[in-house]
């Protein structure tokens, strides 16, 4: 067979497929985008996590995934106010979520194939990766989790924290005494009154709650982590339009990053003569107009919110948190965005 006629099979045969594909796997659009435009504002479900998300003394939402809302915000209004976030417990959540009370949970949701399956969640990227830890009372005298046979632990109700610690103490042979709390703030007051020796949670909120304790220097986080605890945006399933709007904001603070595009050296690049930097900035409005978002939609999240490294640095940083796996793949870490093409 000639050059030329398996070149013309080859393509009839790649649109062929690609028309089955299309026919196969319809795009579905949930409705969500046009309820948030009409409404005005996206809803958003959140947690009570300094450094992750909490109020300020007056009352407006800070922290690393308060920015990311913002930053949908700015995608789908062009600014970065038309966001309201409200408090949600960990037993309220996913639920609220599925009832329509939110548009997305940036709550620390962590991905599983259970909330994906049987419960019905779509997930966005991973924007922290975690892992559950313990927080122990330094007069017990332990090191490592291990050592922490026949101990009281406060475990979160309604979290992947009370399979993961049962798991933990099963395979390593040992016993201990699970206390249900059920409201995160009584936490703090079950460990400094001494109703348990030890709470488990994200490490990332153990990290927070040690910041909250009377006496910090009187308690110890253990080594050992006992899960995966990937944490990422999560929305009700069945609106693809919208989780694909959720993916690639985050990725737009991921792909700044790799680039070395900050808030306070975005103009610059605006002069970049490099066409893929010209595409994500909106200098050639292309890609923007083809996906249907406004030219310089990830130029207004760079330059209000700033890449993923800033946002870690200004609110994580500051609690002792090393980048480790949440440093870009050409760190050494595991954040790694897909072509902006």
């Amino acid at each position: 067979m000639s050059n030329e006629r398996l070149f013309g099979r080859t393509l009839r045969g790649l649109a062929a497929a690609a028309a089955l594909a299309a026919t196969a796997l319809p795009a579905t659009a949930g409705g969500t985008l046009d309820a948030i435009k009409e409404r005005g504002v996206i809803k958003v479900g959140v947690g009570t996590t300094p450094g992750f998300f909490s109020p300020d003394s007056e009352g407006k939402w800070q922290g690393f995934f308060i920015d990311y809302g913002r930053a949908l915000s700015i995608a789908v209004f062009n600014e970065d106010g038309k966001v309201e976030f409200t408090n949600s417990s960990p037993q309220q959540r996913l639920p609220a979520l599925q009832a329509g009370e939110f548009d997305i949970l940036l709550s620390g949701v962590t991905v599983t194939i259970n909330r994906a399956f049987n419960l019905g969640f779509h997930f966005g990227p991973t924007v922290f990766y975690d892992g559950q830890g313990i927080l122990a009372r330094k007069e017990l005298g332990v090191t490592t989790a291990t050592e922490l046979d026949g101990a009281v632990i406060g475990v979160q109700s309604g979290t992947t924290g009370e399979l993961n610690i049962a798991d933990f103490f099963r395979k390593s042979g040992h016993e201990f005494t699970p206390v249900t709390i059920e409201d995160t703030s009584e936490f703090i007051a079950a460990l400094e009154s001494g109703r348990v020796d030890a709470i488990t949670q994200d490490s990332s909120d153990l990290v927070g709650k040690l910041q909250q304790l009377k006496n910090p220097d009187d308690y110890v986080l253990l080594p050992e982590r006992l899960s995966k605890e990937p944490l990422a945006p999560a929305i009700k399933a069945g609106d693809d339009q919208w989780l694909e709007i959720v993916n690639w904001t985050v990725y737009a603070t991921i792909q700044a990053e790799e680039w070395g595009i900050t808030s306070a050296n975005v103009d610059e690049f605006l002069k970049s003569e490099d066409p893929a930097i010209q595409r994500f900035l909106g200098v050639d409005p292309s890609l923007a107009e083809a996906i249907g978002f406004k030219p310089d939609w990830a130029y207004k999240i760079i330059k209000t919110v700033g890449n993923y490294g800033e946002i870690y640095d200004r609110h994580l940083t500051p609690l002792g948190w090393e980048r480790g796996y949440n440093d870009i793949w050409t760190n050494g870490g595991l954040l790694y965005s897909p072509p902006f093409r």
